[in-house]
């Protein structure tokens, strides 16, 4: 008998190999999931260098913790709460400042849709976008985390609501609160 593929197998075969000692699982498992925890790492401390030391403190919080996953939540919300908790981490340890003017990538496209098209609408999309993760960025981290997953990252309640370890109806409040206050930044900036 062959073995399969660590790339056609499923994330929980694959937690499950690594936290049997598989290398090349848990090496498949960073290749899927690092683009996105980086995603979510940089909007929550919105510094790209300290982005990718969290992504990294986080994949090795993973690998310790492999043999601790139970199966009770998708591979992707356990990721999710791994790399959410030490972005929170992060923000703890370092100064309470964010810096503003710091180029947030990835951009997406699905916060401000603009109906006028060319060059001239790009770039004021482009604009409002920035603005839009700029504000985000200035929000408490209670009010960012969840924002951050269920409208950048669209991760429904239920996934949102595992990865921060709370009830639904506690997020669905977080949310609404982070959802007045990212309007109030956004009407300071005009």
């Amino acid at each position: 008998m062959t073995p399969v593929p660590a790339q056609t197998r499923s994330d929980l075969e694959l937690m499950s190999s690594a936290a049997g000692g598989d290398l090349a699982a848990f090496d498949e498992l960073v290749r899927r999931h690092t683009t996105r925890m980086y995603r979510v790492a940089l909007r929550i401390v919105a510094d790209p260098v300290e982005a990718e030391d969290v992504v990294q403190d986080s994949w090795v919080s993973a690998w310790r913790a492999l043999s601790g996953f139970r199966g009770e939540s998708a591979p992707t919300t356990w990721l999710y709460r791994v790399v959410t908790n030490a972005a929170l981490l992060h923000l703890r340890r370092r100064k309470q400042t964010v810096p503003l003017d710091t180029v947030l990538e990835d951009t997406n496209s699905r916060l401000l849709a603009d109906t006028r098209v060319g060059p001239e609408g790009e770039a004021l999309r482009g604009e409002q976008v920035d603005a839009v993760l700029r504000a985000i960025a200035t929000l408490e981290p209670s009010q960012r985390v969840p924002l951050v997953l269920r409208e950048l990252e669209g991760m429904s309640y239920e996934e949102v609501a595992a990865v921060l370890d709370i009830g639904v109806p506690a997020l669905r409040s977080r949310l609404h609160r982070a959802r007045v206050a990212l309007l109030a930044k956004l009407k300071e900036l005009r």
